[in-house]
């Protein structure tokens, strides 16, 4: 035996390259051992030569998709012997990070083009990108643990496979036209003979729309120059107005689009979301993403998609292979049977996708980055708890729109990947095998479990009916939580001001909120001043139908004359009866229904909104302007919207135009919470202003929030959505601090 060190690594260090990574490092520092994956990470047996040189490399030379969270040594005795070895992996255990799917790397990419025995191969991988989440189906990391375990290695794969200098060692998806996942093309239910990327880039270019099978799904392609396709694929889709996802390389992206260096830089990220960039006059159709400032565009993120966008030269829309509101297809059957109807033919492929993952979204804001859709890249990346918080197991079910599920272990939060709407069937039966699935994943052995106040949330009674103690978080105190949490505020740092601005969500006092100052930390929260409530007339309906908003506001406002002249088809006297009685009519102090209202009075999306959010995102993208924001006075409380309706519609009348009046109604929401939450800091009774909440994913509104809180400590959103998307962490959170004082 050899006196020694016993290293225990931490993160996200499986699958990632890190065992040769640490074996080409014992061989520079002269070190003899072994090292190994377990159920807690890497664990380094080491002896001799340079040891204070090789734990620092441990930690400052790691592999592109590695994430090392600790570094922990201690003496050891160590077995004497030559050299230093990758050993098996240990036992079974979820202790160890996954790690999320990675876009091809360079290398990768230049062999699919080159002239090597994976020219061509549509599914080239190495240890430093390719699928990882998507097919994984149990814990340790190894290839028999993956949708890759039916697939024999010939012996050159072999050969990488086993050789600690390769960039392929145990790279579990490692594989090549004579022994991985075959391509191929269909049409009318029969395979097509022939060269499948070539017939589905022929396809493409005579205008037919193609089902394509991704890393966590398959989409729905057709050319994206092409109006007329773009517009079929609408129509068999049932999306009338949502923005379609493009894919393009980085060449054929520039020639339409002005991304910016942090953009070019989120584009191409390991991660590779979808990023949102802004519109170029004269580019593409406007059928692709109508009335909105900006279009969605990543960079092609498997060998299949390089070599897909390169035999058509153009961009591709890439939207997810469903019918709106319903989960992303696949399965090879399930794709002909649910797409049938929309895709004219399909690229398919015989490796399984062990789990469903939707594209993640991005964008690039003045104040850095911002997820809009946490998905494919991103999940399943933890996030550290902040500190003072207990190393306790908890589970967190969210809301009933955009689903996720965030499962807390060992000083961790797993924020799961978006879901969907839970009232659709399809997507309530995800939400329970993603449970499931997390669940065994992580090993995880909940004491306690988290979620929203609405007792008709479907996953509030999934968590009532588990059997451990619940506790029941209200929807915006989560959203507050959610951005403490991201930005590491202690557990012990103080009240905070809570801007949370959103659609709906159960108060405390019974009634909807939706647009709140907040007084409050993990442990609770003060109520300290809301919009003015509005009926919303419909209930459901006040959602899709914009002009009900509009009617409300304006009639508190004192211009019931206006509503008549905007809204005269509409059956105004039934539903003002229905207001004033409370039927089918609860009072919200949304601020998404506020938006809604004030689209309607600019003719935007007046009589319906196809999708939840278009009409507040037209009127972001419409907003143009400068100086003061409409009135929103503070009295006893409440934000009087009043003064603010009449201005836009004296505005109106006074022919100022609707950019302008657009962007002085962002600026007066703006200005109004600001001033307030700053009011509370300088009196002492806030540390900082967090800002949260759907809204908040409207840039110019963040913008001008951030803009008139000044130089105060401003907490924001980043890595995880401001949408109900987040909201599973935000529970979590609070759920541990209750926990935390028993």
């Amino acid at each position: 035996m050899l006196s020694g060190r016993r290293i225990r690594v931490r993160g996200q260090v499986q699958g990632v390259g890190f065992r040769p990574f640490v074996w080409a490092l014992a061989r520079r520092f002269g070190v003899s051992g072994e090292v190994s994956n377990d159920a807690e990470g890497v664990l380094i047996l080491c002896a001799g030569g340079d040891l204070e040189g090789f734990e620092a490399a441990l930690r400052l030379d790691a592999p592109p998709l590695a994430r090392v969270d600790a570094v922990e040594s201690r003496a050891a005795q160590v077995a004497e012997g030559e050299g230093f070895a990758i050993v098996a992996s240990g036992g079974p255990g979820a202790e160890t990070r996954v790690t999320p799917d990675a876009a091809s790397c360079g290398e990768c990419v230049a062999e699919i083009f080159g002239d090597g025995r994976r020219r061509g191969y549509a599914f080239t991988n190495c240890t430093n990108c390719g699928p990882r989440f998507t097919i994984l189906t149990g814990l340790p990391y190894d290839r028999a643990q993956t949708t890759m375990a039916g697939f024999a290695l010939c012996e050159p794969c072999r050969a990488e496979y086993e050789d600690p200098g390769d960039r392929r060692f145990h790279a579990q998806p490692v594989a090549c036209p004579d022994c991985g996942p075959r391509l191929w093309f269909e049409r009318d239910g029969g395979e097509v003979g022939g060269d499948a990327l070539a017939l589905a880039a022929e396809a493409l270019g005579r205008g037919e729309i193609l089902a394509v099978k991704g890393l966590g799904g398959f989409h729905l392609c057709c050319d994206a120059t092409d109006a007329a396709a773009v517009a079929a694929l609408r129509a068999r889709k049932r999306r009338p107005a949502k923005p379609l996802a493009l894919m393009a390389s980085c060449e054929v992206l520039e020639g339409y689009a002005a991304p910016g260096e942090a953009e070019r830089a989120l584009l191409r990220e390991a991660a590779a979301p979808i990023v949102l960039l802004a519109k170029r006059e004269g580019g593409l159709p406007e059928v692709l993403a109508p009335g909105q400032g900006a279009l969605g565009w990543m960079l092609p993120y498997t060998p299949l998609h390089h070599l897909l966008c390169a035999a058509l030269g153009r961009p591709l829309v890439m939207t997810s292979g469903n019918l709106s509101g319903e989960p992303q297809a696949i399965g090879n059957g399930e794709a002909r049977e649910t797409l049938g109807g929309i895709a004219d033919g399909f690229l398919m492929h015989d490796r399984d996708i062990a789990r469903r993952l939707d594209d993640s979204v991005e964008r690039i804001t003045p104040h850095g980055p911002m997820v809009l859709r946490r998905a494919r890249g991103r999940v399943p990346g933890t996030l550290p708890l902040p500190e003072g918080f207990p190393e306790r197991q908890v589970v967190a079910y969210g809301g009933q729109m955009k689903a996720a599920i965030c499962l807390v272990k060992n000083g961790q939060a797993m924020l799961g990947h978006h879901l969907g709407e839970l009232d659709e069937a399809l997507t309530w039966e995800a939400f329970l095998q993603a449970d499931r699935d997390y669940a065994a994943l992580f090993d995880h052995r909940p004491e306690a479990v988290a979620c929203d106040l609405h007792p008709g949330y479907r996953a509030t009674q999934h968590a009532q009916g588990l059997g451990l103690p619940v506790l029941e978080v209200q929807h915006h105190h989560a959203h507050l939580a959610a951005c403490l949490g991201e930005n590491l505020w202690p557990l012990e740092g103080g009240p905070v001001a809570g801007i949370v601005l959103d659609g709906t969500g159960l108060g405390a006092d019974g009634t909807l909120w939706g647009g709140e100052l907040l007084l409050g930390d993990y442990r609770g929260f003060e109520r300290v001043g809301w919009l003015r409530p509005a009926p919303l007339v419909g209930g459901d309906k006040a959602a899709r139908e914009p002009w009900r908003n509009a009617l409300v506001r304006l009639d508190q406002a004192g211009l019931a004359e206006e509503a008549e002249a905007l809204f005269a088809a509409q059956p105004l006297a039934a539903l003002r009866m229905a207001a004033e009685r409370g039927l089918n009519a609860p009072l919200s102090s949304s601020a998404g229904r506020l938006f809604d209202a004030a689209a309607a009075c600019l003719g935007i999306c007046a009589e319906a909104q196809s999708f939840e959010g278009e009409a507040a995102m037209r009127l972001e993208a419409m907003a143009e302007g400068s100086g003061e924001g409409y009135g929103l006075p503070f009295e006893s409380g409440v934000f009087e919207t009043a003064p603010m309706i009449r201005q836009l519609v004296q505005d109106g009348r006074d022919g100022v135009r609707a950019g302008q009046r657009a962007w002085r109604f962002h600026a007066g929401l703006a200005e109004a919470f600001a001033a307030q939450a700053r009011a509370l800091v300088e009196s002492g009774r806030a540390e900082a202003v967090a800002l949260s909440g759907g809204c908040f994913q409207n840039a110019l509104l963040l913008d001008l929030t951030v803009k008139a809180l000044g130089d105060l400590p401003v907490l924001i959103h980043r890595s995880t959505p401001a949408n109900d998307g987040g909201l599973a962490l935000g529970q979590a959170l609070v759920a541990l601090a209750g926990l935390e004082s028993r």
